[in-house]
């Protein structure tokens, strides 16, 4: 076989004058490119200066022996894959160089099959070196691929967050021409509703994660801005806030924050005499490894077993819709003081 521009860059490094120059005609034979060097210091001079495909190293040198050879390569930036030549009888100083970071060993023999042997390891070695290169290639190019997603995905959920605030708005202008309070009421609660969807966005389009929300962060910004819409001088709402730090998929963070508005906002209206102060409770916990437990509570006046709901009852229909999408129900706690929700569900 002769060799081409295109063939592999062997540095051969061995003491021994007369192998080495055998090695290069064999080795050329079978296609490869070979730089001989006669000891550890020329090789590793040879080898910061030049680039080579492989490196095949002999064990016994005079000065820098071959681990000590071995050791220096690996030390060089990019160094390319290293070949240990050993004695028949040297099984330890072989071990010892796989250890050391050499991609595989031959055992020197007298005769043709060890040129044989070697250029076989050659192979090999240069096989899954371009295997590597390839795997690393592909995994940068992953890693590209997914930073531009999440890039877009983020300037997705910018827009998104920007879009419903603009709804946000102009549900707003429209409430404020209306003369009917019910009508207006109504809008006003279509607002939160919206606004807590949109801080769902909001949250996703800061963070490093645009796949999943921190329920601690986003619940503390919702009941913020609900305690500026329901806590007035006349009637001050003390909003409480417990939330372990839980980070649920964006469709599930959502339904919670519908959910949690509804609860809030109607322990707000209802729970307490529109002249009075009250607490409303929010809890956030695990339970176990894959679920969590959401409690909203007051200790207003409770709820009436089977009683219509108050307003429209569209709130109503709407947690329970939420609740069904979290594969689960909202239930209440007769034995509660005032009125106690809870809904669990799993964190996946």
């Amino acid at each position: 076989m002769s060799v081409t521009d295109g063939a592999p860059r062997i540095l051969y490094i061995d003491d021994d004058a007369g192998l080495c120059r055998l090695a290069s005609r064999v080795l050329r034979r079978h296609g490869y490119q070979v730089t001989s060097a006669p000891d550890g210091a020329t090789g590793l001079a040879e080898a910061a200066t030049a680039s080579f495909d492989l490196i095949a190293v002999d064990h016994y040198m005079p000065g820098m022996d071959g681990l000590e050879t071995l050791q220096r390569i690996r030390e060089l930036p990019a160094p390319p894959p290293v070949v240990y030549v050993t004695g028949s009888d040297e099984g330890r100083i072989a071990v010892a160089a796989l250890k050391a970071g050499a991609a595989d060993y031959v055992v020197k023999t007298v005769g043709e099959d060890f040129f044989d042997l070697l250029s076989a390891s050659f192979a090999q070695v240069l096989d899954r070196a371009a295997l590597e290169r390839d795997k690393a290639r592909a995994e940068a190019d992953l890693r590209a691929s997914n930073a531009r997603l999440e890039a877009l995905l983020g300037e997705v959920n910018h827009r998104v967050a920007n879009s419903l605030q603009l709804v946000s708005a102009m549900v707003g202008l429209q409430a404020g021409v209306l003369a009917d309070q019910q009508a207006r009421d109504a809008l006003a609660d279509t607002q939160r509703r919206i606004q807590a969807i949109a801080q769902v966005h909001r949250r996703l389009y800061t963070a490093n994660d645009v796949e999943s929300v921190d329920m601690r962060d986003y619940l503390g910004a919702l009941v913020d801005e609900l305690a500026e819409t329901w806590s007035t001088d006349s009637a001050p709402r003390a909003l409480r806030l417990a939330a372990e730090p839980i980070r649920l998929p964006t469709d599930k963070a959502v339904s919670l924050g519908v959910i949690v508005t509804e609860l809030v906002t109607n322990a707000c209206k209802y729970a307490y005499p529109a002249d009075a102060s009250g607490e409303v409770r929010v809890h956030l916990t695990r339970d176990g490894d894959d679920g969590f437990l959401l409690i909203v509570e007051d200790d207003g006046c409770g709820l009436s077993i089977g009683a219509a709901p108050r307003g429209t009852g569209l709130g109503t229909r709407l947690m329970r819709a939420m609740a069904q999408s979290l594969h689960s129900s909202l239930e209440y706690d007769p034995a509660h003081r005032g009125a106690r929700a809870m809904l669990k569900a799993s964190i996946a």
